[in-house]
């Protein structure tokens, strides 16, 4: 995989918007429908894991590929920094208490890569540490695979101006300043160290279950990637109703 500075940010520019927003909504039916087929089969599960520096659009492109979904079927969890608790027990355990059961959708909003992102960037963890983390993630989705729950992995990509601007909204729009984390001004520096352990991540991690890029920079164009990838995937399976 190209290194991600050598990968758009953007939507093509041969692209019609208008085009691509009426094309989102008919897949957004096939989804309803085919989420209705998953869920009405029991035998299968998918797990989205959405990925990316702060401000890529993990929330919105959440609320606007998946607000046709039936919510009975599909369930969301955001992790955040760890609590005390949940750092007295292995770094996977507020994983594995989250994971879809047979029929269902659950969103990732981040994900255990965090457990690999955060240590080395911030150098709390070794090399060996990180190594074994490396090598149970990869033992822990191919455990997954093989009980019939799909992963599908994205990294939102979004550049280095779009991500100050989302940043910046965040002081200005009353709607949007609970978002706001001074964190995140330390952060932003750490920009380049964090796209270097993504790209170490998606040549060691799960190969058999590759990392999607989505260009993010333009919400159209993000979510009628993610949701088209979405549909594909489970209309590949072939699924009818049971009888």
């Amino acid at each position: 995989m190209a290194e991600l500075s050598n990968k758009s940010t953007k939507a093509p520019g041969s692209l019609d918007r208008l085009a691509i927003e009426q094309e989102l909504k008919d897949i957004q039916t096939r989804l309803f429908r085919v989420q209705n087929l998953l869920y009405a089969n029991n035998n299968r599960s998918l797990l989205i894991i959405l990925q990316g520096l702060d401000a890529a659009g993990k929330d919105s492109t959440i609320k606007h590929v998946f607000s046709c979904v039936n919510p009975m079927g599909c369930n969301v969890k955001s992790f955040k920094k760890p609590t005390e608790e949940e750092q007295r027990h292995g770094f996977l355990h507020r994983i594995y208490q989250n994971l879809p059961a047979k029929g269902m959708i659950q969103i990732f909003n981040r994900s255990h890569y965090e457990d690999i992102l955060v240590p080395t960037v911030h150098g709390t963890l070794d090399r060996k540490s990180l190594a074994h983390r490396y090598a149970y993630i990869n033992s822990f989705e191919d455990h997954l695979e093989k009980n019939r729950t799909i992963i599908l992995k994205y990294f939102l990509h979004v550049s280095e101006e779009a991500q100050l601007a989302k940043i910046e909204k965040r002081l200005s729009d009353p709607e949007k300043r609970w978002k706001y984390d001074e964190a995140d001004e330390k952060e932003k520096a750490n920009r380049k160290a964090y796209l270097k352990v993504y790209e170490h991540i998606f040549k060691k991690c799960s190969p058999q279950i590759p990392w999607q890029i989505i260009p993010a920079d333009q919400k159209w164009y993000r979510n009628y990637l993610i949701a088209k990838t979405v549909v594909e995937k489970l209309e590949g399976l072939k699924m009818t109703y049971p009888k």
